[in-house]
């Protein structure tokens, strides 16, 4: 088992019913159902995905996905910084959510460093 792997048994004992799906040249789909919102969005939760690219962890984790009717409560727009937009072939339908993480190292950072990036995302309800 190598790190990614460990990382994502981790991963899945925290968010239960979390998948990973192998996409070749793309990388590894995540898929994390039921990630937990903030009060100000429109519903609970939500069903959020993300790339561990092909080269990960020298090649940081960039970009998400989430359900493709979360919206920020009372207003019909896409949230900032996101658009529906599949990327992928078969990711369509859901809110593609350009996020970046500022800084990664590969010798400190892992799954749950984009995690955390993820979850200060979805924090900004906006």
């Amino acid at each position: 088992m190598g790190p990614l792997d460990a990382q994502m048994q981790r991963l899945a004992e925290r968010h239960p019913g979390t998948t990973w799906e192998d996409r070749g040249a793309h990388g590894l789909l995540v898929t994390i159902p039921n990630f937990p919102l903030p009060n100000g969005w429109n519903k609970p939760s939500t069903h959020v995905k993300f790339l561990a690219p092909q080269g990960y962890p020298y090649s940081r984790p960039d970009c998400f996905w989430a359900d493709g009717d979360l919206r920020v409560q009372h207003q019909p727009n896409l949230p900032q910084n996101a658009q529906i937009n599949p990327v992928l072939p078969d990711v369509t339908g859901m809110v593609w959510f350009s996020w970046h993480l500022e800084q990664w190292n590969p010798n400190r950072d892992d799954i749950f460093s984009w995690m955390g990036c993820i979850r200060d995302r979805l924090a900004r309800v906006v």
